[in-house]
């Protein structure tokens, strides 16, 4: 029989030019460049451009992409009414899933799978997805929708369509800086997800879709969400060692730690982390990100020699509850992120194109009689 990988650990599936992991010595690198510095140096429209185009673009270049994206910042007013017929006790990841699939219903050609095709249609979708996020939680609230101000940049726009007021300078950087983190991590389950539904030659829409499916999950993007309710259990920084320790022995998931690649800190949490004590000075919220760093603190000293440090999403909650996101909302913001990476995998998978068929290990019975069923 075939050699067998559980979770297909280890075996290597696809060939990419985005991102390069080094989980031993902790390195993120997008098309070779440093997660930092790509965090402390550069925007979100950049990062997209550079994942796509697999170089830095030029000013004119970076001017007619960001052009690309402002110009497509509106959803279909189709997708817009759809918005309004959702329950408001919905999860806004449900409906993200829904209403990023209904994008193909107002597309004239949406089965197209063509390289160019590809790219115009992710350029939308990323485009639009922001204002499907912000017209939910608006319409859960009973609140206006905020059209979307295309003088502005991805992260400013969507906070101003969400809070219908624009943020501080600081604000808006800070979930810039958040949106580059996420944007790419190697083929993760949503993004082998996408690359998997594109190798039948279906459309983008379906391969984003599934990857929001994926990423929902609590052992992927979900995990975010975790961290911030474990937060919330502790009263104060005092019952950290007691609560962790008391976890690990009870060998409970101390969420938002370990990770399936990183056997030391994730990069992306050690630029999250800088940022989320920041934001936290500026919101009044130190006690969370105290909080925070007494738990990373139990851990290192207990589970650091496993290989077990913080993942991105163990600050990221921190930085996304200071810039007064909901807690149901911070997959969401993952996912606005991440596909702009899902969207450059699935054009390099259409550039060369196998379809995904691995095979299984029967372990089951052979030579079974059939057994009438007035005799079962």
């Amino acid at each position: 029989m075939p050699e067998f990988s559980k979770g297909l650990e280890g075996v290597v599936a696809a060939e990419t030019e985005m991102s390069f992991i080094d989980g031993q010595h902790g390195v993120l690198e997008y098309v070779g460049i440093a997660i930092g510095d790509l965090a402390r140096s550069s925007t979100f429209e950049e990062t997209v451009y550079l994942l796509w185009n697999k170089k830095l673009p030029t000013q004119a270049e970076l001017d007619a992409f960001t052009k690309g994206l402002r110009d497509n910042y509106d959803p279909p007013a189709g997708v817009l009414e759809l918005v309004k017929n959702m329950p408001k006790d919905a999860q806004p990841m449900h409906v993200l899933r829904t209403l990023v699939s209904s994008l193909a219903l107002f597309d004239p050609n949406p089965n197209a799978n063509d390289v160019p095709a590809a790219r115009e249609k992710a350029l939308k979708i990323l485009a639009a997805t922001p204002a499907i996020v912000a017209a939910f939680d608006r319409h859960r609230r009973g609140e206006k929708f905020v059209p979307a101000d295309k003088s502005l940049g991805f992260s400013e726009n969507f906070m101003y369509m969400l809070n219908g007021e624009k943020p501080t300078a600081a604000m808006a950087r800070a979930f810039d800086i958040c949106m580059i983190t996420h944007a790419d991590h190697g083929l993760n389950n949503s993004t082998f997800t996408a690359r998997v539904v594109i190798s039948t030659l279906s459309d983008l829409y379906s391969a984003m879709t599934a990857a929001i499916g994926s990423l929902r999950g609590p052992l992927h993007g979900g995990a975010n969400e975790g961290v911030m309710v474990m937060l919330n259990e502790l009263e104060s920084v005092d019952e950290a060692e007691a609560y962790v320790t008391n976890k690990l022995k009870n060998k409970d998931k101390i969420m938002g730690f370990g990770h399936r690649v990183y056997k030391s800190k994730d990069p992306r949490a050690s630029e999250l982390q800088t940022l989320a004590r920041q934001l936290a000075e500026d919101t009044g919220n130190m006690d969370l990100y105290e909080k925070s760093h007494a738990i990373e603190e139990v851990m290192e000293r207990e589970v650091a020699s496993k290989g077990i440090y913080p993942n991105v999403d163990f600050y990221s909650a921190t930085t996304y509850h200071c810039i007064g996101l909901k807690l149901d909302l911070f997959t969401p913001m993952f996912a606005l992120s991440r596909l702009a990476g899902w969207s450059g995998h699935v054009i390099e998978q259409l550039e060369d194109n196998r379809l995904y068929r691995p095979t299984t290990n029967y372990v089951g019975p052979h030579k079974v009689a059939y057994t009438p069923i007035e005799k079962r």
